[in-house]
């Protein structure tokens, strides 16, 4: 790769990593392993950074950070749940509010709990989500929907007292 190239491939990182990181996070639930997520996920894309750079690099590192996750908790054949999530840094306007959301998400399915993230946090519309997960439209539709339905569901009862069950 060219010096040019390398300081590009730099700055994306710079700018990309802390939402792939948080992506990761709430897709893992686990620091470490959202750590590990995103950075083999940025070794794969320095690899192709030549042919990704002209495109739109952040949804591939997006799609290759996705399909990473997948493929873990495929070769796993069952989530490995985390008793507390990791604390967000900064202030909490919600008063811890938003601890209870993570915990939501980890009793998630996996793919649930994708298309969610994808959807609600990183703010994708259907059909990009779709194309991230490389499922249907309606797929996403109805993975969101029994998503959100069981969020609203663990979060109305506010003492999580169910949440991390599989």
């Amino acid at each position: 790769m060219r010096r040019e190239q390398e300081q590009e491939f730099v700055a994306f990182v710079d700018a990309v990593s802390p939402r792939l990181l948080a992506s990761a996070w709430l897709l893992t639930g686990d620091a470490e392993a959202a750590q590990d997520l995103v950075q083999e996920t940025l070794a794969r894309l320095y690899v192709r950074w030549r042919r990704v750079r002209g495109g739109n690099p952040t949804a591939y590192a997006r799609r290759v950070l996705t399909n990473l996750h997948t493929d873990t908790w495929r070769s796993r054949r069952r989530e490995v749940l985390v008793a507390e999530p990791v604390e967000f840094v900064g202030s909490d306007p919600d008063g811890g509010r938003h601890v209870d959301v993570v915990r939501a998400l980890q009793s998630l399915p996996p793919r649930e709990r994708e298309v969610v993230v994808l959807r609600h946090y990183l703010d994708l519309s259907e059909e990009q989500t779709a194309r991230t997960l490389g499922t249907s439209v309606g797929t996403v539709k109805s993975s969101a929907s029994r998503g959100l339905g069981k969020l609203r569901e663990i979060l109305r009862e506010g003492d999580g007292s169910h949440v991390g069950r599989a």
